[in-house]
């Protein structure tokens, strides 16, 4: 019974190295699937792990359909047994309909890969929907841990080093930065995090200039 799996954790959990070892494992049996991604800090059409390694992949954009090119690939006689999601958060919630059609209709595995929520803890529509739909869902157990030793829960975005609180809400960027005027993340615990948020949003308010009287 084929079924749609969601493998979730913070950056730096293992959720790439993971998708990468998900297509070795059903590859190495004989199985043949298709690895998509979205955003990747690699570049456009590659999967990347931070431990090095790489996959060739098919780019997901917005106006991607994964039904549309499952069936297409099916029907000019390729075989698929398996679709590798990663970077899913990154999708539609449509995008994400269209990969539970696709286990459903056509009994083909889906196992997608994400972080739950962006640098605004707010959660992603894409994880949203893979919440709702996914047969099985899978927290990492590779724990990426806050500068405290926690268990860090939440992806911070910084700026010269600064914490961000408004934005673009896809911007890529990586764990560590060397540079820091580069985009980057730090992966935090809720408590850390809600203090870093809740100040620098006190800052942003404290540096506002004052309105202009009337009169």
């Amino acid at each position: 019974m084929a079924e749609l799996h969601f493998f979730t954790g913070t950056m730096d959990s293992g959720k790439s190295t993971l998708a990468l070892q998900t297509n070795h494992n059903h590859a190495a049996r004989g199985r043949i699937g298709r690895i998509f991604t979205a955003h990747d800090r690699a570049g456009e059409s590659v999967l990347s792990s931070r431990l090095g390694l790489t996959h060739e992949a098919l780019e997901v954009t917005e106006d991607f359909d994964f039904w549309h090119y499952v069936v297409r690939s099916l029907t000019q006689g390729a075989r698929i047994d398996y679709l590798i999601c990663d970077e899913a958060q990154f999708y539609t919630r449509e995008q994400i309909d269209q990969l539970a059609k696709v286990v459903d209709e056509l009994q083909m595995d889906v196992f997608a890969f994400g972080i739950l929520t962006d640098f605004r803890s707010l959660m992603f529509p894409g994880s949203a929907r893979l919440v709702e739909l996914a047969d099985r869902m899978n927290v990492l157990q590779v724990e990426a841990l806050c500068w405290c030793g926690k268990r860090a829960t939440h992806n911070a975005r910084t700026v010269d080093g600064v914490m961000v609180t408004e934005g673009d809400v896809v911007v890529v960027g990586d764990v560590d930065q060397a540079e820091p005027a580069e985009v980057a993340y730090e992966v935090l615990c809720r408590q850390h995090h809600r203090r870093r948020l809740t100040a620098e949003r006190a800052k942003a308010v404290s540096l506002a200039p004052e309105p202009l009287p009337f009169g």
